[in-house]
């Protein structure tokens, strides 16, 4: 008889287990509802103060490109003016008839 034992004490687990569950379903649920809610809410905090911090960077990122191009851009200004006056003072006749050179005429040259 111990096979007969060993399957009723599955049965009756398997009993107990179909008749517990139910049960603490319906008493767990009231209690897990605001622990649930309350981790949802500390998620949607996180997201929230971490598309702040991404917006923030990317403002800051955006700030140091415009600024490096604007430096880049005044350097090429600079070169451009210092090519004008070497070519003004090598040719004073060409100079009432010469375009100022920009940048983009430099390179296209």
């Amino acid at each position: 008889m111990p096979q007969f034992d060993k399957v009723s004490k599955g049965i009756a687990l398997g009993l107990g287990v179909a008749i517990l569950i139910p049960v603490a379903w319906k008493t767990l649920v009231p209690v897990l509802r605001p622990v649930a809610r309350s981790v949802m809410k500390s998620g949607v905090r996180v997201i929230e103060k971490s598309r702040e911090i991404m917006a923030e960077t990317s403002e800051k990122v955006e700030d140091l490109v415009a600024e490096t191009q604007a430096e880049m851009c005044a350097k090429r200004m600079a070169i451009e003016d210092e090519l004008d006056e070497a070519a003004a003072g090598s040719t004073e006749s060409s100079k009432s008839t010469r375009k100022r050179s920009n940048v983009r005429n430099i390179v296209n040259e």
